[in-house]
């Protein structure tokens, strides 16, 4: 018993236990992470990847998508969502 008194007491062992916790849900975290992104089961995407033409999947161009979610968003007035829609597909 020469040690007696002179360890972390009580307050070491709740961190402890609150470390060990931590420690164990990032590891569970880490596999969950890897296992998605291996499976490519991403839930961050909307829709299809642009092609390599530069066409979006919804049948005009990623320029042309943009324009039309500024449009949405109220950024842009419609006039102005006109003109350079115009613009865009004149320079196709």
């Amino acid at each position: 018993m020469m040690w007696y008194g002179g360890g972390w007491g009580w307050g070491g062992w709740f961190f402890m236990a609150i470390f060990m916790v931590l420690f164990w849900a990032l590891v569970i975290a880490g596999i969950v992470a890897l296992v998605r992104y291996f499976t490519g089961n991403h839930h961050g995407h909307q829709g299809d990847p642009p092609s390599s033409s530069g066409e979006s999947g919804w049948g005009g161009t990623r320029a042309e998508d943009l324009v039309a979610e500024r449009f949405a968003r109220g950024e842009i007035e419609e006039d102005e969502y006109k003109r350079r829609l115009a613009l865009l597909r004149e320079h196709r």
